[in-house]
């Protein structure tokens, strides 16, 4: 029987050196604090007795080579081994420009965290007996350069070998984009469709297959536990917006041959210079929020005109703010009938209205998610 084991997740930490900010009126991104606050993460993770760190992809600002240096160079220092793979930031344009590495070069940093061939954007590893980590890249290019959030077909074929030989063994995959909703309709919504996988119900249908149980996403920016048909899909949010969280989580099987996922978050409050590091970046984000919040308004599935939207505006500016903190509570009363439905199924509750409060702080026994 495999042993029980010790894990962290830190995600989207959007590493950016000094000299490398680059600043833009409406960037929802404190990555001048992305190294403190990714300090302050590690020196409390040190003592956590860890078997093993993953980080879901945006490992950088914007895939500058400086920055990957830099990271690829601490995380080697860790007491543990990391696992990474490539986010949207990380690899931004397919051919290395002045400013980024292209899409080829990322294994090139990171080969001593997962990748043991270079030239494959996708690993396997064991991390203990009977343990083994997938890693997927879910950063793909069109013939017109446009990225795109998709696992390719050789990939998926690929995953499928893989997943026949690791037949009866515990696999956890990692993926930068989600695999499964976590907001209601994101898969249709024009704001949440490009942080869910392209081709999500063709990875979901095979890890199913293959009796995989449990996906660790990024991207999103949020603390969120979705359940689908026997998958999780735990997204973590980001190391430089708010709440500034981290999970620590342990597998373990119980007396009755039960096994579980306990998942504990912790978040930043604080580094020199940013003592008040949640009210900050909270209101940070409040007031970068108006055009997100008009555009969900008067786009599908509301259809509001402007006139109608402008009113409800002012009640939603940190509507963001409390699905990023994760097992929101939500009440627009004040709102006419159909928005108020909208906004309200964003609440961490069931069907039948009963709370549901699994993102930050929960047990999970695998083999009930239905």
């Amino acid at each position: 029987m495999m042993r029980n084991f010790r894990f962290a997740i830190v995600s989207d930490l959007h590493i950016a050196l000094p000299e490398t900010v680059w600043d833009n009126p409406s960037r929802f991104h404190l990555v001048e604090i992305s190294i403190p606050v990714l300090e302050t993460i590690f020196e409390r993770l040190r003592d956590a007795d860890l078997d093993f760190l993953l980080i879901p992809g945006d490992l950088t600002q914007h895939g500058e080579p400086e920055n990957h240096r830099w990271l690829a160079s601490r995380l080697a220092k860790l007491p543990y081994p990391a696992f990474v793979i490539p986010g949207n930031h990380d690899v931004p344009v397919p051919v290395a420009d002045d400013r980024s590495i292209g899409l080829g070069d990322f294994t090139r940093y990171y080969g001593d965290f997962g990748y043991d061939d270079i030239d494959r954007l996708y690993y396997t590893r064991e991390l203990l007996p009977g343990l083994h980590l997938i890693g997927l890249n879910s950063n793909q290019f069109d013939a017109e350069g446009n990225q795109l959030g998709v696992l390719d077909d050789k990939q998926l074929q690929w995953l499928d070998g893989v997943l026949n030989q690791l037949k009866d063994e515990t696999v956890l995959v990692m993926v930068h984009h989600n695999a499964i909703e976590h907001l209601p309709g994101q898969s249709q919504n024009p704001l949440g469709r490009r942080y869910i996988l392209d081709n999500a119900p063709v990875l979901q249908k095979m890890l199913r297959s293959h009796k995989v149980q449990l996906v660790f996403t990024g991207h999103l920016h949020v603390q969120d536990v979705a359940c689908s048909n026997g998958l999780y899909d735990i997204t973590t949010g980001s190391t430089v917006t708010y709440p500034h969280p981290y999970r620590i989580l342990e597998y373990y099987t119980d007396l009755h041959g039960n096994s579980w996922l306990q998942i504990e978050s912790g978040r930043v409050e604080g580094v020199e210079g940013w003592h008040d590091l949640p009210k900050i970046s909270r209101t940070w984000m409040g007031d970068r929020s108006r055009p997100f919040m008009l555009r969900l308004l008067t786009d599908e599935p509301l259809n509001l005109s402007q006139e109608e939207a402008e009113p409800l505006v002012p009640s939603l500016r940190y509507f963001w703010a409390k699905i990023a903190d994760g097992d929101a509570q939500f009440d627009f009363s004040h709102f006419p009938p159909k928005p108020r439905r909208f906004f309200e199924s964003f609440s961490a509750t069931l069907d039948d209205g009963s709370l549901a409060l699994i993102d930050n702080h929960v047990a999970l026994k695998l083999g009930s998610c239905y």
